[in-house]
């Protein structure tokens, strides 16, 4: 395993995989993992205020030991302060599109989690999904170099990590 510390930020976007690669990460270290778009949203998909936001978040990264999968944007500095290793997910944005059209029509795992007090039917679900493939395409430029600039003024402290492909998500997770 490459050196990985104990608070991982695992970030990058909407379809590059960080859900997959965060889950496979805890299995080899044994750190808990932080899937925050459980924790995001409230019952009835009501979104939080910033400051409740901030707040939740302060809470689950108060432990020594863990992995934070997610990108809000707005909050990755609060996530990077408390961090000793980041690993970027640079995946391809028509690959992340891609994935976010095929996820909205396959049946979720059985261990997915929903956020408490929200459902999800196949048709919000395949609306979702088919909604983000189509914003991924429209920020498929400014995401990236968004969330490098935040990468780059708050975490100069940080073992960076940029995947750029399956190949070095592999050998990253196997070294």
């Amino acid at each position: 395993m490459s050196t990985v510390g104990r608070r991982v930020v695992v970030t990058g976007m909407a379809g590059a995989g960080k859900s997959t690669f965060s889950r496979a990460l805890s299995a080899k270290t044994g750190l808990p993992l932080i899937v925050l778009d459980v924790h995001f949203w409230l019952p009835g998909w009501t979104e939080p205020t910033e400051a409740e936001w901030r707040e939740k978040q302060q809470r689950l990264l108060a432990g020594d030991d863990w992995i934070a999968d997610g990108n809000y944007h707005a909050t990755l500095a609060l996530r990077l302060a408390r961090a000793d290793t980041v690993v970027f997910l640079d995946t391809r944005w028509w690959i992340c599109a891609w994935r976010a059209l095929v996820r909205g029509i396959r049946t979720r795992p059985v261990d997915f989690e929903l956020p408490n007090g929200c459902d999800e039917s196949r048709l919000r679900r395949l609306r979702d999904e088919w909604s983000l493939a189509w914003r991924i395409w429209r920020v498929r430029r400014s995401e990236r170099e968004r969330e490098l600039k935040i990468l780059s003024r708050h975490g100069k402290h940080v073992a960076l990590h940029v995947l750029r492909s399956r190949r070095a998500v592999r050998e990253f997770l196997d070294e």
